[in-house]
């Protein structure tokens, strides 16, 4: 039997980028961004577990990405909202490129990957 996946983190993005971003969308130029914060506070969701990182997003929440610790080669992360919250950019063996954005405590989170990433591959490289 193996090991139980245990979440550390379940839930979408910051409220405060829909916030921000609602804000922004007064003006003309600010609403295209205004339209993927909506669609990222209605969608996008995280689920960061002891075995993995998932994101589940797209139109309506359709599409779904899983991420072994093992793939997992290089994390950054990059400060948003006055750094309440942040974007995490996951970089996979294969160089695919995965961001999480607006996820909030994003460098508890941030720290928790890595640590889980360096116990799967002793040889990965932490690079920010």
């Amino acid at each position: 039997m193996g090991i139980r996946e245990e979440a550390y983190y379940e839930g979408g993005p910051h409220i405060g980028d829909l916030i921000f971003n609602l804000l922004i969308g007064l003006t003309i130029i600010g609403l295209p961004l205004t339209v993927a914060a909506v669609v990222r506070a209605l969608w996008l969701r995280y689920r960061i577990t002891n075995r993995r990182v998932s994101v589940t997003g797209g139109w309506m929440g359709q599409d779904r990405t899983d991420i072994v610790y093992s793939e997992i080669v290089k994390v950054a992360k990059v400060p948003r909202g006055l750094g309440a919250w942040g974007d995490i950019a996951i970089v996979l063996r294969n160089g695919t490129r995965l961001e999480l954005r607006a996820i909030p405590r994003f460098r508890e989170i941030e720290a928790y990957i890595t640590e889980k990433m360096t116990a799967k591959t002793p040889k990965a490289v932490n690079n920010e």
